[in-house]
């Protein structure tokens, strides 16, 4: 039979990948952290028995939840990511010439080393000159920020332990308070199968406080569902105004100048959360 890693992804439904081997493992402050090897997906980052991402699939959702926002702002200089400690939302940052310093903000340190020893092709630019990693509190850094940041992005968990308060009205206002005139944030916003009301609330509560707000969507296999939500509010730029024309070749292998638009054309379902 072999060895396999079940994640119990609601109570009624779970996922299971044979394992190779258990690379690492430990208890932080924060979460139980492991590195597993797959058949199926290769390397994986777990915590509290959920699975982060893995070397296989993570592509998507690192190029979505970067791509999208960094070309609807015109001119993207200062960039925060919250969460985010396997680095490859900052690795597709950094492809953005414009973004001269990229701030990390990730609470859990542990994380940020395991990635750098086991994820090295999702994790290689936390080295890169342009990167700042704060080892702090993304809420807490966030609020102590006025007008700083051109584009956030809160690449969290999901909203149970640590990152609960990532999903709270109060946090987005602080988000806002955090951009500067004409910024914008995108948050990873979990499954339109299993999280309905999560998204319905969120979108209300961007769009009571951001002039535009979107959501899109990508396809991430490990994650619930498979279909997975992203929400963006902006100050003053919509992405369904971005010129294709101006999407530059990024290396990616998922997000493309017709994809950025594709991704808002939503499912009736969907777009029935939003109304």
């Amino acid at each position: 039979m072999g060895l396999w890693f079940t994640e119990r992804q609601t109570k009624n439904l779970a996922i299971s990948c044979r394992v190779k081997k258990t690379i690492y493992s430990e208890e932080t402050p924060f979460q139980e952290l492991a590195v597993i090897d797959t058949l199926e997906f290769g390397r994986m980052l777990v915590l509290d028995n959920v699975i982060q991402t893995t070397v296989k699939d993570e592509f998507v959702y690192h190029e979505m939840i970067a791509h999208v926002a960094l070309n609807t702002h015109p001119g993207p200089r200062r960039v925060l990511v919250v969460g985010g400690g396997d680095g490859g939302t900052v690795r597709e940052i950094v492809k953005h010439p414009s973004v001269e310093r990229v701030v990390l903000c990730e609470i859990d340190e542990k994380v940020v080393a395991a990635a750098k020893d086991y994820l090295p092709e999702i994790s290689h630019a936390l080295e890169h000159p342009k990167v700042e990693i704060a080892v702090t509190d993304g809420i807490k850094h966030v609020k102590e920020k006025r007008g700083t940041y051109d584009v956030i992005i809160i690449d969290s968990t999901d909203p149970v332990g640590p990152a609960e308060g990532l999903f709270s009205a109060a946090f987005y206002q602080d988000v806002a308070m955090a951009l500067r005139e004409d910024g914008l944030f995108v948050a990873q916003t979990e499954s339109p199968f299993f999280n309905k009301e999560l998204i319905k609330r969120i979108f209300k509560d961007v769009s009571g406080i951001f002039p535009v707000a979107r959501l899109f969507l990508a396809n991430v296999p490990t994650y619930p569902g498979g279909l997975w939500t992203f929400t963006m509010g902006s100050k003053k730029h919509d992405p369904l105004t971005v010129d294709q024309a101006n999407i530059k070749d990024y290396g990616t292998k998922y997000y493309s100048p017709e994809i950025h638009h594709a991704a808002f054309i939503l499912p009736p379902f969907i777009a029935e959360l939003l109304k």
